[in-house]
């Protein structure tokens, strides 16, 4: 009887944390999205942003300028889940450029992101504020090899942030963390810099 409990309290957790999750997949106009240029004085590049609602993927195509799809909920903390993935580059390249977003400013002038690089990301990079002040950072050296797959596969990130802590987990591993972001809330999104990629199972977990 006891073991029948402890069986039932723990799957009473786990679809207890489920439900605390938000699905944050757009409809096919990205209502409640907004799209905005990088940096926000630039123009606009030309539409490059589309959903597959069969497929439940959202597709930057990356032919429409350096971009990004913004949230429009202000969050102050909170777990992101996002997967993705580079489609692979005709030429062979193996360059690729994208990110996560979480806690920028409304215009996009302050960021931070998980870097996505097609195997050469999985790190915090920023523009964010040090002692009041706009300051890029970025921890690079906190990566490790071989945390990102290659274009073509799928990758997971979830970032947490939660008071001055932002923190990265790429694919199930721990991967970069900033302590002290003096930003508490912002906004989140997903970048377009030029190349084509694909975004699933968007999910939001407000932390209280």
């Amino acid at each position: 009887m006891r073991r029948l409990l402890s069986f039932y309290l723990l799957a009473a957790a786990a679809a207890w944390g489920q439900s605390n999750w938000t699905d944050l997949f757009p409809d096919g106009n990205f209502t409640g999205w907004t799209r905005l240029a990088i940096p926000p004085t630039a123009a606009l590049g030309g539409p490059q942003w589309k959903v597959d609602g069969a497929n439940r993927v959202v597709i930057c195509e990356g032919n429409g300028g350096h971009d990004w799809m913004r949230y429009d909920r202000e969050l102050a903390d909170f777990d992101f889940h996002v997967e993705w993935r580079f489609t692979p580059r005709e030429s062979g390249e193996q360059k690729y450029n994208s990110g996560i977003f979480v806690r920028n400013s409304a215009d996009g002038v302050l960021w931070h992101q998980g870097q996505t690089g097609g195997g050469s990301g999985g790190y915090l990079f920023g523009n964010t504020l040090v002692n009041g002040a706009p300051q890029r950072i970025a921890l690079r050296q906190q990566s490790r090899a071989g945390l990102e797959k290659p274009a073509g596969e799928w990758n997971v990130y979830d970032l947490h942030c939660q008071g001055k802590t932002i923190r990265l987990t790429v694919n199930g591993q721990a991967a970069s963390e900033f302590n002290q972001c003096e930003i508490p809330k912002g906004y989140i999104g997903l970048e377009g810099e030029g190349y084509r990629i694909e975004f699933r199972n968007l999910r939001l977990r407000e932390l209280r």
